[in-house]
């Protein structure tokens, strides 16, 4: 079989997503599932929506594209702001998308229009990561705009944290995101649908005992894909934290000195050459490098030390244990790894499913309020879509 390879294992994707929407309905909030991190996987879609989620989220519209493309049956949210050169493909394939700008918005309006379609909008709030956000004391005049545009719904509003800055939501924002639905609930005479709290940082907060408030809605990648919250990178109680792993070939293993000789310069990455002096190592290299996913997001079996990387090789010390050429290694992954990983051309992607399971079911009718179902052009009936392979 291929190395380097990504195992992904579709049964525990899918227990994971199953518990989190379920922990997570208990609280009245429901999921986007976000599917970025495996790069729009019909596959992974599958496995989510098999398991509960009723929406799809993704911040590449060429991944969304690719899911349209595969008629998996779901509503899709653009969850990274459109770019204006985009804005036609963004309404012909995207049902809602996040947006913080008035032009953007505009311009999906004039796309919308054009193509006889009703585009949903999320306008998104800063409270703090400084990432991306209308400031709170503009957002009405947005949405106030918003809605005066043709052919465009005001479907919610959202944010995100615990990306950019690292700020943590918590009981003080997230209670001001939804003092921020109320206020335009009362200035627009009409009740926001989505309030849509975060990603999967907000799960501590989410599942703990403060009141949810209006909050709704969490786009949750990271927990289901690797069992994992992001704050401190905890594992979840109950949830699979080996759904994806890393395999890597050994091709070379032998004994060196632990410390280099002769003048020292940068590494090719600027990173510090090692200093301390061990003693020879049995140092083992794998055919994975910086081209192919983030070395410093590896977690190696125990016995095994990584000891750098460079853009095609990963030197490890393999201990007491001496490695034969051509043995392969299973590597868990952090987020940042497996994005890169999914995203190397040179890293062959594996999806394994036990025998027995069954295809998702056919997209449930009730869809979270403030989604748009998918219907094509206006006045058009739904169409009838095939499910995916899983």
């Amino acid at each position: 079989m291929s190395a380097p390879r990504l195992e992904i294992d579709l049964d525990k994707i899918r227990h994971n997503a199953r518990t989190l929407v379920a922990r997570l309905a208990g609280r009245g909030i429901w999921v986007t599932g976000v599917t970025k991190a495996t790069l729009g996987s019909p596959a992974v879609a599958g496995a989510l929506l098999s398991a509960g989620v009723k929406v799809l989220g993704d911040s590449r519209i060429e991944n969304i594209e690719a899911l349209r493309r595969a008629r998996v049956p779901a509503s899709m949210i653009l969850l990274r702001a459109p770019m204006l050169s985009q804005a036609t493909r963004v309404v012909a394939h995207a049902d809602v998308s996040f947006n913080t700008e008035i032009d953007v918005i505009r311009a999906l309006s004039s796309a919308a229009q054009a193509s006889g379609r009703r585009h949903g909008v999320v306008l998104m709030v800063e409270l703090g990561d400084l990432r991306e956000g209308i400031m709170p004391g503009d957002l009405e005049h947005a949405a106030r705009e918003t809605l005066g545009l043709p052919n465009i719904a005001l479907r919610g509003i959202g944010t995100n944290l615990a990306c950019r800055s690292g700020v943590s939501p918590d009981a003080r924002n997230m209670a001001e995101l939804s003092a921020l639905a109320d206020s335009l609930d009362a200035a627009l005479g009409q009740r926001v649908g989505i309030v849509s709290g975060g990603n999967s940082a907000n799960l501590d907060w989410a599942l703990g005992a403060a009141d949810t408030g209006r909050i709704n809605n969490l786009r949750l990648g990271e927990s289901i894909l690797l069992g994992r919250e992001p704050l401190r990178r905890s594992p979840i109680d109950g949830l699979h934290c080996d759904a994806i792993s890393l395999v890597a070939e050994v091709i070379e293993s032998s004994t060196k000195p632990s410390r280099p000789w002769g003048t020292l310069a940068e590494t090719a990455f600027g990173t510090p050459p090692p200093s301390a002096d061990r003693g020879d190592a049995s140092q083992v290299i794998f055919a994975l490098g910086r081209q192919d996913t983030d070395p410093e997001g590896l977690h190696a079996p125990p016995g095994i030390a990584i000891l750098g990387a460079s853009s095609d090789h990963l030197v490890a010390d393999s201990g007491h244990d001496r490695l034969s050429v051509g043995a392969e290694i299973r590597f868990q992954l952090d987020y940042s790894a497996l994005l890169h990983a999914m995203t190397s051309p040179f890293v062959a992607k594996i999806m394994r499913t036990p025998a027995h399971a069954e295809p998702h079911d056919r997209p449930r009718r009730d869809l979270p309020r403030g989604i748009l179902p998918r219907a094509g052009r206006i006045g058009a009936p739904r169409s009838v879509v095939s499910r995916p392979h899983v």
